[in-house]
């Protein structure tokens, strides 16, 4: 059943409905709307005295649409005893990439993405920007160390490459998961796109047998973070693969002034 809710402002009387919940469920979850649809009419006599009510009230709903669905305490709890690993294999906490430092952690879907290998494209293209704002670059991915050093090797990537064989960050985030997924329209649009602009993937990573069993449905996403293992700024979870966030909000996240 939808559900309304009107606002009567008490000089005048004119009702004003400020939230058509049936609307907002066509976006989204019926309970959890992704956004508020601040449907505001007003009668044209009476428009130029609302101006500010208008203005208050779409500020409001601006507010709530864009507030998390998540509790950030919450994530760095759950990752409280999350280990990946370097390069040489050390076991290295999650939570200490950005303890004494800011960091964009990029989650990959696996070494041998091509999308994934993109977007590592499009971040290690900023890192100037993150240089100059004392940032780490970061990439963890499911996968052996053996697969992130064949990554690291055949990209040339600029950032630190970590590797998560248990799939321990990704469950400990609630990434996006399944077959469903992975095999879209969507993707389809941005493989070939990648495909067309030189990017390829490496079918020998993509097929090892933990990638095959687990990594080939995984999706990931981007984190800010730090410092402070409970400072998190910012966070994108791929609802499908090639679900990329706007490179602007992410720079925006990982700098202490706004770049855009």
């Amino acid at each position: 059943m939808a559900m309304r809710l009107d606002v009567i402002n008490s000089s005048t009387g004119i009702r004003l409905p400020l939230i058509d919940y049936r609307a907002a469920a066509r976006l989204g979850n019926p309970k959890r709307p992704n956004r508020i649809l601040p449907l505001l009419r007003l009668r044209k006599s009476n428009s130029r005295s609302f101006c500010p009510f208008i203005r208050s009230i779409r500020s409001a709903a601006d507010s709530f649409a864009n507030a998390p669905s998540f509790k950030y305490e919450d994530i760095t709890s759950s990752l409280q005893n999350v280990e990946v690993f370097d390069l040489t294999s050390k076991a290295v906490p999650i939570v200490d990439l950005w303890r004494n430092r800011k960091s964009v952690v990029a989650f990959a879907r696996h070494f041998g993405c091509v999308l994934c290998r993109k977007r590592a494209d499009v971040l290690a293209a900023n890192k100037d920007l993150m240089d100059a704002a004392d940032v780490a670059l970061v990439l963890i991915a499911p996968g052996t160390v053996d697969q992130a050093i064949s990554f690291f090797e055949q990209t040339k990537f600029k950032g630190e490459v970590y590797a998560d064989p248990s799939h321990s960050s990704y469950d400990a985030l609630n990434f996006a998961y399944g077959v469903s997924t992975t095999f879209t329209p969507k993707a389809g649009m941005k493989i070939i796109e990648s495909y067309l602009e030189g990017y390829r993937q490496d079918w020998e990573l993509s097929f090892k047998e933990n990638t095959r069993t687990k990594g080939g449905w995984q999706q990931g996403g981007i984190l800010v973070a730090g410092p402070g293992i409970n400072n998190i700024s910012y966070l994108h979870k791929d609802k499908e693969a090639g679900d990329d966030p706007n490179i602007e909000d992410v720079l925006n996240a990982c700098c202490s002034k706004p770049i855009f």
